[in-house]
């Protein structure tokens, strides 16, 4: 059998580097406007933030005519070489990033080149992914293959943190909603959920205490909820509801007793009522699985101790995070009021934003970016600047243009059909571009904490773009081989 030859321009998806190409050229615009200063702009000199992004672009443009004439199998071959490549790399930048950039020792100097390496192991750890998931025989059902997997994404994860290049890190998460797609149970995310509300209300809550009892009002709602959650999954998964009713009323009917004791009889922390009530819970579950050997009940069971374990550490955590870190995160909370520090960019973006109105200002007319207010306004701030100079309507442009972009990228992931390699990989790149789209736009306005997250093709940079780049020009070189088939 032969394979036929691809005919790489009539198969390439021309809409999606048209939309690439718009993209990259408002981001462009974007950091004009940004590194703008009174005066006569002078964009193409060398020696500005303009003039060096151009070159980036070029160097972009050529990169992706490379790896657009490397054939497929090549790249399932390299797969895990690749990534052990990169997994190497990121291990040694710590040693290699000498004092490091604002704290940060992710990134490596060239000459007068830096180069950060999380941006590139982004496709390395994609491409792994989609060559393991592809895999004759490969099934999420089989544990082995389920630590593969997890240890593929976990591993840079880790690498990174070491960096102290947490923003960086948080993205691999992006790439467990790839998983959902192929078959893992949504069960997984809504544990994600439980622990995103946790953390939220117990650090949030954290500090304060019921009128007249010794009681924290974070632990105690925290602790109200997991048997809830616990007899919610009990009911679903357990398929008895009757059981569920128990859980969620001994836990609640036990709270109530020891509130009324605490309040009327002797004060006391009730908290400790609720964690012995969700270790009992837990080890009720446990005596039925053993009973019935179903593993939904152990699973839940798990779920309420894991959950536990979870509160205390995020507890632990959050106290041993550096200041400006643990500031950031109690400004987010609301917990704090940081206005002229952690927060100053924050308040300055929302200024920036809030005063290009419905219109905007018009492009390189904007005063609170010409006058350097906003801190990083051309890098991890830059969607300010669209904001204030083309104001509500040029963000919605910027933000549907986005949206249209990522949901083609997913049109090409679908269109695959039995290629399960393309379809990983394409997921894995609509999900990083997702995750940086809102944690970046969240960041600005103030939704999420700064964790240093780069607008993809807006933010000025050579590692963002290029990786990017790297990521779509593999997904084009994948999707133009669709039509190949054995004859």
């Amino acid at each position: 059998m032969a394979i036929r030859n691809v005919n790489l321009w009539r198969s390439i998806d021309w809409i999606t580097i048209i939309l690439y190409f718009a993209l990259v050229t408002c981001g462009w615009l974007s950091i004009c406007g940004a590194t703008y200063d009174f005066g006569e702009p002078d964009f193409l000199r060398f020696d500005t933030f303009t003039g060096k992004q151009l070159v980036w672009i070029g160097c972009a443009v050529i990169l992706s005519l490379v790896l657009l004439n490397i054939e497929k199998k090549y790249y399932e071959m390299m797969a895990y070489p690749l990534y052990v490549g990169f997994i190497i790399l990121l291990a040694v930048t710590r040693f290699l990033a000498g004092d490091g950039i604002n704290g940060s020792y992710s990134w490596i100097k060239i000459g007068p080149l830096s180069i950060q390496p999380a941006e590139f192991a982004k496709f390395a750890t994609a491409i792994a992914l989609a060559r393991l998931m592809s895999t004759y025989g490969f099934s999420m059902a089989k544990c082995s293959d389920v630590v593969k997997m997890l240890a593929i994404i976990v591993l840079p994860m880790l690498l990174i943190v070491l960096q102290n290049e947490t923003g960086s890190a948080l993205v691999y998460l992006s790439f467990f909603l790839v998983l959902y797609r192929e078959g893992m149970s949504g069960s997984l995310l809504a544990v994600g959920v439980c622990a995103i509300v946790y953390f939220v209300i117990g650090v949030g809550q954290g500090d304060k205490l019921f009128a007249a009892m010794p009681v924290c009002v974070g632990e105690f709602i925290v602790f109200l909820l997991i048997p809830l959650f616990t007899a919610l999954m009990t009911g679903i998964y357990g398929k008895r509801l009757v059981r569920a009713w128990w859980i969620a009323g001994i836990n609640l009917g036990g709270t109530l007793i020891a509130w009324i004791f605490s309040r009327y009889v002797v004060p006391f922390d009730i908290c400790i009522v609720q964690l012995v009530l969700c270790v009992c819970t837990a080890l009720y579950l446990l005596y039925i699985y053993i009973l019935e050997r179903h593993t939904s009940y152990l699973l839940v069971a798990l779920f309420a101790l894991g959950s536990i374990g979870f509160y205390y550490s995020c507890n632990m955590l959050i106290n041993k995070l550096q200041p400006h870190q643990r500031l950031r995160i109690e400004v987010l909370l609301g917990l704090k009021d940081d206005p002229t520090g952690v927060g100053y960019n924050i308040n300055q973006s929302k200024i920036a934003i809030g005063s290009g109105g419905l219109w905007g200002k018009g492009f390189l007319n904007g005063t609170q970016t010409k006058l350097n207010y906003v801190p990083e306004q051309h890098t991890d701030f830059i969607f300010c600047t669209i904001g204030e100079e083309q104001g509500f309507i040029g963000c919605t442009f910027i933000l549907l243009l986005f949206a249209v972009f990522i949901i083609r990228i997913i049109m090409l992931a679908e269109r695959q059909g039995s290629n399960k390699f393309t379809r990983v990989y394409g997921y894995s790149l609509a999900c990083i571009l997702t995750f940086h789209l809102f944690v970046n736009v969240g960041m600005v306005i103030g939704l999420a904490p700064v964790i240093g997250i780069p607008l993809p093709f807006f933010s000025y940079g050579g590692s963002s773009l290029w990786g990017f780049t790297i990521l779509l020009s593999i997904l084009l070189r994948l999707d133009a081989e669709r039509e190949s088939r054995f004859r």
